[in-house]
């Protein structure tokens, strides 16, 4: 099991036997890698760690005030403007959003579960549907305010 034995025996948590944390690259971090594939639709884990009331790194945002604070599995998911799983934080399980094959990644739209991140940053996800900088769901990017200002009050 990724998690230690103080958060419980629940069967759906991660283990060491489906999942790696390893180090992607320089540009990425640490990512979850899946030893085994999922269908679209199937439960992956669930999730477990320490509750807070601040933003952190490796934290994910439960609801408007509290963070699932995951330092062993859900904490080192990679963002991408296209995931390929979801994360349902009121029940703490994630889901397959398409076929992922064994040996890939996890990856998660930082936009799905954050209001505002611990530090927004450019995206380097590659799919056609990447957004070019990432940010929580209530952010702005900070290159459309000045797009915006350039353009004038008047610009519809």
């Amino acid at each position: 099991m990724l998690y230690p034995a103080s958060f419980g025996d629940n069967p759906l948590y991660p283990k060491d036997t489906d999942f790696r944390v390893i180090r992607k690259d320089d540009t990425n971090g640490f990512g979850v890698i899946s030893l085994r594939s999922f269908k679209r639709g199937e439960i992956v884990a669930a999730m477990a760690g320490e509750v807070v009331t601040d933003i952190r790194q490796h934290t994910l945002q439960i609801d408007d005030e509290s963070h699932l604070h995951d330092t062993h599995f859900s904490g080192y998911f990679l963002h991408s403007c296209s995931p390929n799983i979801s994360l349902d934080m009121r029940n703490m399980l994630i889901t397959a959003v398409e076929d992922i094959p064994a040996n890939s990644y996890l990856y998660m739209d930082y936009a799905e579960t954050e209001q505002v991140l611990f530090k927004q940053f450019a995206c380097a996800c590659g799919s056609e549907s990447c957004r070019g900088w990432i940010t929580g769901n209530q952010e702005i990017h900070p290159g459309f305010v000045q797009e915006a200002m350039m353009r004038g009050p008047d610009a519809a």
